[in-house]
Formats: structure tokens, C-alpha cells, sequence
């Protein structure tokens, strides 16, 4: 009697997601069937999180950091589902879909990312923005056209969070607005970029002087209004007008994850061992900001979409593995450095024995980036563009 097709669920497309499902398409399954691979995602399209920056200053088009994920299966043997998870059955190992359909899974693997959490000040689930996904950057766009096309001098943008996100919207942001802008990144901390290299951190303020972005630090957001945001600092409030305010503080995981019957931390991540299984439940693996673990040398993984990508190939080993009777491997997370874009043409990366800044380190970042882009052929088409582009600009 011939076994029945296993089935590998993979429930989210972005970083560990997609990067999980392409790698386990292209492993080596000659001596037994292959598992039906099945991806679902609420959105058409991944995103490649650290570029979405670039849409802002049209340095780049969503097309490139947004491919369609038909694009991205084309060739693959990769079932896509654009849908919702209304309900995850554990103990029937099935997966409830919003169009009322039902994916039965041997392996299912939990990438469903986190959300921006906005319910912690007054207003910020009405008046701020988050900057985590295409609608978020589109949305942000429009609010800037408007904004810009007013008879105002200023345009008057406060961010909520000294972060990496916070700090590499700033200098985006004010390249485009140039004089007109007027940006403050609001912190709570008595720093920027607090888990940065020393280099990083120091060329990022440089980069925020020269733009003229003032900083709030030691500072908390009180409240938020249409028009106006409230400071606390110190024993002192203050109330100042704004146009915008971006919010990129914090991740939450979405109800339906906090609410399994799985081993979560305090704030709702689900625990994973080394080998990045849920604990207790060795065909149910979690990555990138949906989980917390450490990997097999101890170390805390971070929640950043480099450790989400390395997280992908093991996954998918360890799933390969499981299925073929082969050994798996535990996680070894390897820092590669870290990078930042610092406005147009410029960037800061500091790691592997490098410390760059300015344009060289803007050239190599989108270098590295374009590696990192899923699937040769979309690397291709958007390295080609790049060639392409200084040539078509002269010609305009």
C-alpha cells in the first residue's frame, strides 16, 4: 500500500516563511516522495522589509521589494494560499481558512510575524502610522503628497522610537522633504540605536545632525491628536504640533498565536528548543518574530529578518531530515553585521571585519541585499533594472 503524501503547512510569507518553503522545494527528495508544500499568506506579494525605505524616496519600485508570490513559485512545485488562518486545530493537525477551507498538515511551521502594537498611548490606534508593511509605506506616501502639496512652510513629522526603523525613516524622510522638513525622533531610552555597534550608532547621529533631526531621548509619548502630540520629560509636558507621526515601536504576536495551547514567553511568543520546534511538540517549528528561543550555543536569537532567513534553511533541514530518516541539525545563528540606510546614497554597515559609511557602504549594502533578494530570477530582473536605470534617466 503506497504511503500518503505528507503535507508541510507553512503559515506566513515573509523572511522565515517564503525562505523555509523555497529551500525545502529545492532540497533532495529522490528516494521518497515529496511533501506537498503549501504557503499561506493574507497578502499577494512578499516584502522585503529593509528596502521598504527606498519606496519613499522613489530610489526604488514595489515591484522590486514586492514580488507576487505566483511570480515567486512559478517554478516550484509551491502551493499558495492568499487567505487568512481563522483556526489552528492541534489535535486533528489542521488549519481553518477564512474562505472555509482546510489544510491538513504532518509539518506545520508558524511564521505569521508580529503586528505594531498602538494601544498603549491615547491615540496612537487613530492618529499614528506603523511602518511594517506595503499598505504602511503606501499609506504614509499619501499622507506626504498631501502634506506637501499644502500652502504649510513646514512639514512637521515626529517618530516614535530611536530604532534602527526609526532612525532609518528619519534620514529618508529628511532627504525628501530637504529645508522644509522638520523631523524629531521621540525616545524613551537616553539613546538611539541601543543595541547598534559603537560605529553605527555614532554615523547615524552624524547622519541625523547633518538632516537636522532633532532628538527627544529620556522622553515618553503621552498622548497623540490629529494635529498635535504630547511629551513627557522629566517632570515636564509639552505639547507640539505635528503632521505625522510615525510609530515603530514594538511587536505583538496576533491573538490566535497567543491563545494556542502551546508554550508561550510573558508577552506571547511561542517558546522554541535549538532545533526551532515549539517546545513539546516536534512537528510544530516557530521562527522569526512569532517565537523566542535561544539557539544551540545559548545565544537569544533576535527577531530581525537576518535570523529569520538563516532560521529558513534549518527549518527546512530539519524538516527534510524528519521526513528522509536523516540527522537534523540545531540552530546556529551567525551575526553577519548590520546595516542602515542613512537617507539617499548613503549607509552605515559595520560586521565580518568591514566598517563602512557613505556611498561605499550604500553600494555594498544593495549588494548584499540583491543576494538576499528570493529566487534567481528576481534577482536578475532587479539587477538588470538597476544596471538599467542611470542609462534611462540620461536618456529622459
Amino acid at each position: 500500500m503506497t504511503e500518503a503524501r505528507k503535507q508541510v503547512c507553512i503559515l506566513g510569507g515573509g523572511f522565515a516563511g517564503l525562505y523555509t518553503a523555497l529551500r525545502l522545494d529545492e532540497l533532495p527528495w529522490e528516494n521518497t516522495v515529496k511533501p506537498k508544500i503549501t504557503l499561506v499568506d493574507k497578502s499577494d506579494r512578499f516584502l522585503f522589509t529593509p528596502l521598504l525605505y527606498e519606496l519613499l524616496t522613489g530610489e526604488m519600485q514595489a515591484w522590486e521589494i514586492a514580488p507576487c508570490y505566483s511570480e515567486l513559485f512559478a517554478d516550484t512545485d509551491i502551493q499558495f494560499s492568499q487567505n487568512s488562518v481563522q483556526q489552528i486545530d492541534l489535535a486533528q493537525r489542521q488549519v481553518n481558512l477564512e474562505d472555509n477551507s482546510v489544510l491538513n498538515y504532518d509539518r506545520l511551521v508558524i511564521t505569521t510575524g508580529g503586528n505594531t502594537p498602538l494601544n498603549f498611548v491615547p491615540g496612537a490606534q487613530e492618529y499614528a502610522i506603523p511602518f511594517r508593511t506595503l499598505e504602511d509605506a503606501y499609506l504614509l506616501a499619501e499622507k506626504l503628497k498631501t502634506v506637501e502639496k499644502s500652502s504649510a512652510k513646514y512639514v512637521r513629522i515626529a517618530i516614535i522610537g530611536g530604532g534602527y526603523s526609526g532612525v532609518e525613516l528619519a534620514c529618508k524622510l529628511a532627504d525628501r522633504l530637504g529645508s522644509r522638513g522638520r523631523i524629531r525622533i521621540v525616545e524613551k531610552g537616553d539613546n538611539i540605536l541601543r543595541n547598534s555597534p559603537e560605529f553605527n550608532r555614532e554615523t547615524a547621529r552624524k547622519a541625523l545632525e547633518a538632516r537636522q533631526v532633532w532628538l527627544d531621548l529620556d522622553t515618553e509619548i503621552k498622548s497623540i491628536e490629529s494635529d498635535s502630540i504630547t511629551l513627557g520629560y522629566r517632570d515636564k509636558t509639552d505639547t507640539i504640533p505635528v503632521d505625522i507621526v510615525l510609530w515603530t515601536v514594538g511587536t505583538k504576536v496576533s491573538e490566535l498565536i497567543q491563545e494556542l495551547p502551546l508554550p508561550h514567553d510573558q508577552a506571547g511568543f511561542l517558546k522554541t528548543n535549538s532545533l526551532l520546534q515549539v517546545e513539546a511538540q516536534p512537528h510544530i517549528y516557530a521562527l522569526g518574530d512569532v517565537a523566542t528561543g535561544q539557539d544551540a550555543t545559548g545565544q537569544q536569537i533576535p527577531k530581525t529578518a537576518q535570523a529569520a532567513m538563516q532560521q529558513a534553511d534549518y527549518c527546512a533541514w530539519n524538516i527534510w531530515a524528519s521526513l528522509t530518516q536523516r540527522p537534523t541539525l540545531p540552530f546556529r545563528y551567525q551575526p553577519l553585521g548590520e546595516m542602515m540606510t542613512l537617507g539617499i546614497d548613503n549607509a552605515t554597515l559595520s560586521g565580518l571585519g568591514l566598517k563602512l559609511e557613505g556611498v561605499p557602504a550604500h553600494l555594498l549594502r544593495r549588494l548584499i541585499y540583491l543576494y538576499r533578494l528570493p529566487t534567481r530570477k528576481h534577482k536578475l530582473n532587479v539587477g538588470l533594472n538597476w544596471l538599467a536605470q542611470p542609462l534611462l534617466d540620461l536618456l529622459q
